[in-house]
This record gives C-alpha cells, sequence and structure tokens, in this order.
C-alpha cells in the first residue's frame, strides 16, 4: 500500500471517530512506513482519543523525533506532548507556527500552548492571527476566549467565548466553560442558561450538573436545582458522591448558601482546571 493511500484510509476512519480501526490499521502497517511521521502522528492521535495516554505520549515523541516537515503533522505532534509538560513541545509548537504562519492550526497551536504557560500577550498575537486566517473557526474562538481569561479579562473572554458558541452552539464543553467565564464575570443570568445548556448537553459530566444546581438555585430556580442535582447523582462516582452530598447540602440550606458555595469555591475551582485543559 502506498503512503498516500495509507493516510487517506486513516483519515477516513478518523473522521468517522473509529479511533480502535485507525490504530490497528496503523499498526497492521507501521512497519512499511516505520520513518514517516504522519503515521505515527496519526497512530498518538487515534491512541489519545481511545485514552491511551502513555502510548499516545511514544508516538508523538517518535513523530518528532523523525523531524517532520509537514507543519500540521510537527504542530499536532508537539501539542500531543504538551499534554505531559513535555518541554520539547514549545519547540515543535513554535516552529510550526513560524514555518507556516498561514496556516490556522499551527497559530492556534502554539498560542494555546502559550496562554497555559503564562505567556498573555504572545498567546493573543498567535490566537489573533489564527482568527484573521479562519474566522469562523469555534476553536480558535474558543481559544482566543480561553487566552483572555487566564489572563485575567473576564469581560473580554466571555465576548470572544460566545462568538465561539455561536459557531457551534452543540459544543457542550465551551458552552459549560462560557457559563464558569459568564459567572466569574458577575453576569449571573446569562450565566446560569449557558450552564444548563452545556450540562445537559454533557449527560455525564458530574461537574458541570452539580455547578448549574447550584447555580440554578442561587436564582431562585429551586425545581430546575434539584433536577440537576438528580442528573449529577445518577451519573456520579463513588468518589463524586461526597461533593453532591455537599451540593444537596447546600441546596437545602437556601439561595444564600448555594450562591456561597457557587462564587466561592465551585466556579473558581472548576473554571481554573477547565481553562488549564489543552486542545
Amino acid at each position: 500500500m502506498e503512503l498516500e493511500d495509507l493516510l487517506e484510509r486513516a483519515l477516513t476512519l478518523a473522521d468517522e471517530e473509529e479511533w480502535e480501526s485507525v490504530v490497528d490499521f496503523l499498526q497492521d502497517h507501521i512497519e512499511d512506513f516505520e520513518k514517516e511521521p504522519a503515521i505515527h502522528c496519526w497512530l498518538g492521535v487515534a491512541q489519545r482519543e481511545l485514552g491511551m495516554e502513555g502510548a499516545a505520549f511514544d508516538s508523538f515523541k517518535r513523530t518528532l523525533s523523525l523531524t517532520p516537515a509537514d507543519p500540521y503533522v510537527l504542530a499536532t505532534a508537539g501539542n500531543g506532548i504538551a499534554a505531559f509538560d513535555d518541554p520539547d513541545a514549545e519547540t515543535a509548537l513554535r516552529t510550526a507556527a513560524l514555518t507556516a504562519p498561514q496556516i490556522a492550526v499551527t497559530r492556534l497551536l502554539y498560542g494555546a500552548y502559550l496562554s497555559r504557560e503564562g505567556f498573555a500577550e504572545e498567546s493573543l498575537k498567535e490566537l489573533t492571527a489564527a482568527r484573521e486566517i479562519d474566522p469562523d473557526d469555534p476553536q480558535i474562538a474558543y481559544e482566543l476566549g480561553v487566552a483572555h481569561a487566564l489572563a485575567g479579562d473576564y469581560d473580554r473572554a466571555t465576548d470572544v467565548m460566545a462568538e465561539a458558541v455561536s459557531l457551534d452552539p452543540e459544543d457542550g464543553w465551551s458552552r459549560v466553560v462560557f457559563g464558569l467565564a459568564l459567572l466569574e464575570a458577575q453576569r449571573m443570568d446569562e450565566g446560569v442558561g449557558e450552564l444548563v445548556a452545556g450540562a445537559r448537553m454533557r449527560e455525564e459530566d458530574v461537574d458541570a450538573q452539580l455547578a448549574a444546581a447550584l447555580a440554578t438555585a442561587a436564582t431562585g430556580r429551586d425545581g430546575l436545582a434539584y433536577e440537576m442535582l438528580e442528573r449529577a447523582r445518577i451519573r456520579a462516582a463513588d468518589a463524586d458522591l461526597v461533593l453532591v452530598t455537599a451540593v444537596e447540602d447546600r441546596l437545602d440550606g437556601g439561595h444564600e448558601a448555594a450562591a456561597a458555595m457557587l462564587m466561592e469555591d465551585f466556579v473558581p475551582d472548576l473554571l481554573r482546571s477547565r481553562l488549564s485543559e489543552r486542545p
């Protein structure tokens, strides 16, 4: 099989989110293409999607060791090892952005890396450039919002995240983070609506259900608050039950008790955690 045909088949399976098939297919042919960085890169992507974090890291490191010329492969592998705080990530992502500044994804991934490393000015420059290249990409808009939030500018962050949500209203993750950012910006009514919408989309997201429960209780919507609490309880693992009980106690304690837990504990911690999640 030719390399082009192999990659086309792997990409077709990836588009269908058949990640196990991608892994099996590439591993069946990898001995014939041992020195092709794109093969290792796509194997890493599929392994990451399946939660095979260690194997994915090895595949991305192998990709970079082969010195890929394709800036998309370079950026993808660099972003893959960034999740493990590998210092080689910065070099790979910077090189991709510098050598292919006209490709939105290279600027996006480098900017996303910089924002989480605390380089606010540089990250905003890269992400703004990515948005100029592709203004209709919801992930770019979302990451630009994340960068503003990490820089402490929640007013600008929520404006940009609103655009990301309008571009992809079915992305529950973005809507939950947008809702949390709105609450941090003291825009309670808007934040509650986004939190509830995002939590309904992400049924297995226990923290999102609990945040929505507290937010609706804080604004006097007790029936909805207890509904969201039960959604969380149904899906909670044993380790989550202590938190579920604590939230229930605050709901039982009234609107002020729910609001205090929401704004003093839940929103700051959950928002900080979600903003740190890499693309």
